[in-house]
């Protein structure tokens, strides 16, 4: 799904391109992931072998089936076997993004694609961030690092775990890319407003939150 990588990763999002099942299910055993989009027909290990073998580990990461299998007997066969939706080809990318909006709303339990924190909100929508009503200008990797901060508010998140997701597995570590994108991050939304939202955890990570 090279075309399908390409313009998710143009919307934002840190995306992960597998090329048969096998390696798919490696990265999703191995890696914390928002959503999993699967074709049903894949080399080495099928997509529906994957996904039950997902399930087996208990991995309750969302799965979206996209495939050409159309029939409602390979539909059921595709709910049954554990994935969260399913999408025939030919499709829209607009629909495609609203499904992945939808799994991954029911899974953080956010009713609506707004998320919020004291004065700070994001639309992950529009990709509009305003803190105190004043509209935030971000790059979109400060985006994406802030929207995965407020999807895991109130979490202490590792450094390794943020860059798992925010990354993805192209980024091979070595420098300390995650502190130098929390500290632009600061400076755009802590810096100037109160409270502040942005923690250091020492020897762990960082935390998105509202200090009692």
């Amino acid at each position: 799904m090279p075309i399908i990588v390409k313009k998710l990763r143009a919307e934002g999002h840190a995306v992960d391109g597998c090329t048969n099942g096998r390696e798919a299910l490696d990265y999703l055993t191995a890696g914390d992931y928002d959503a999993a989009i699967l074709d049903i027909m894949m080399p080495e290990m099928d997509g529906l072998a994957a996904l039950r073998e997902l399930r087996r580990q208990g991995n309750v990461t969302p799965v979206i089936f996209l495939t050409a299998r159309d029939t409602v007997a390979d539909k059921v066969t595709g709910l049954d076997s554990g994935a969260n939706d399913y999408l025939v080809k030919p499709f829209s990318f607009d629909e495609l993004m609203a499904r992945i909006r939808a799994v991954t709303r029911t899974v953080t339990k956010a009713p609506t694609n707004v998320y919020t924190l004291a004065d700070l909100t994001l639309n992950t929508d529009t990709h509009e961030v305003r803190r105190g009503g004043t509209l935030i200008s971000l790059t979109s990797r400060e985006y994406m690092l802030l929207e995965y901060l407020m999807r895991n508010k109130n979490r202490v998140l590792s450094r390794q775990k943020i860059e798992d997701n925010v990354w993805s597995y192209d980024y091979e570590g070595g420098t300390n890319l995650v502190g130098v994108y929390i500290s632009y991050l600061r400076k755009k939304i802590d810096d100037g407003f109160e409270p502040k939202l942005i923690h250091t955890v020492h020897g762990i990570g960082y935390s998105l939150k509202v200090e009692e």
